[in-house]
């Protein structure tokens, strides 16, 4: 791996790419690109600063941060890619979902890009191999695929005897096919039919609720996508309103008024890209550093919303949830 010394700053540390792309090593730009909104990534994007400032970097005197939101408008991401690649940034984190990620990698080849995906990073081509990712990109899979079979065996438990889930896809994103096929698999395989509806807009989810209560559903999922974060009030309220049991990907959701979710713990995870923003900082190149793939998992039960829809939480649901909102 080729090394440089910084020109000034950082004092002692080898450059990675990042000096490469016109930054002066006194004060590198970390750019953030997020396909969701500001609330309530503020929070998880200062775990992400928390996580770089742990290398040894001070906001504000060896870097700062320059974030940008796409707000669902997942068709804006390649634009706001590309108006990061021209602050310029030194490192592009990108911890927002594979359609973000997609939209990064085509805006540069060059500029280290740092990502939370919930699919498989290898078989979408972001990159060669888990090990060693090449190229200019890294980052951490979450999982919301692959978990979908196992938020349907949880919403099962509090639904025993329902046999027609709901499950709501966005189809702006670009796991929006895959998350239909895994989705339909697990429920063959747990014997249990699903009805699929798709919205990418608040209208949209309106009328996908709307739906579900004519189809008689018995309870609904919630695909994991960074844009339904950041409408959880809307979904919670909608769950309610139509007295439906909903399970999430994200804690975030259960926070929000939603009965169960079941995923990564985001915040920990956008700590880690800052931690990887760090190494790269510090000198290491991206494609050498290995996507990480988290192996604990976060239930959350909210209580509150249990009992607002006449339903007892399974002991067997307690038990293994690591949050209980009372």
């Amino acid at each position: 791996m080729r090394r440089r010394e910084f020109i000034a700053g950082l004092a002692g540390a080898a450059a990675s790419p990042v000096a490469a792309h016109g930054q002066r090593a006194s004060r590198q730009v970390i750019g953030i690109l997020n396909s969701g909104g500001t609330n309530p990534y503020a929070t998880m994007n200062k775990a992400l600063v928390r996580g770089i400032s742990e290398a040894g970097f001070v906001e504000e005197r060896d870097f700062r941060v320059e974030e940008r939101f796409a707000d669902g408008r997942f068709d804006r991401l390649p634009e706001i890619a590309a108006e990061l690649i021209r602050v310029p940034v030194s490192v592009l984190a990108v911890p927002a979902g594979d359609t973000a990620a997609l939209a990064a990698k085509q805006a540069t080849s060059t500029i280290p890009i740092v990502f939370i995906i919930g699919g498989d990073p290898v078989a979408s081509g972001l990159v060669a191999n888990l090990n060693r990712p090449g190229g200019n990109i890294t980052g951490i899979t979450i999982f919301t695929l692959v978990l979908a079979e196992k938020r349907l065996e949880l919403l099962r438990d509090f639904v025993s005897k329902g046999r027609l889930f709901g499950a709501l896809i966005n189809p702006a994103n670009v796991n929006a096919r895959n998350d239909t096929q895994i989705l339909s698999q697990a429920g063959r395989r747990l014997g249990l039919e699903i009805a699929f509806q798709h919205a990418g807009t608040t209208d949209e989810m309106d009328r996908a609720f709307a739906a579900f209560a004519r189809q008689q559903v018995s309870a609904v999922l919630i695909s994991g996508d960074p844009y339904y974060v950041n409408q959880r009030d809307q979904l919670a309220g909608l769950a309610a309103r139509y007295f439906l049991p909903a399970i999430y990907a994200l804690r975030e959701h259960a926070v929000a008024g939603g009965l169960i979710s079941y995923g990564t713990d985001l915040i920990a995870a956008y700590h880690e890209v800052g931690v990887i923003v760090g190494r790269i900082l510090k000198g290491q190149a991206p494609g050498d550093i290995p996507v990480e793939q988290p192996t604990k998992f976060q239930m959350v039960v909210n209580i509150k919303t249990a009992k607002s829809l006449g339903l007892h939480v399974p002991d067997t649901v307690l038990a293994r949830a690591d949050e209980v909102i009372e």
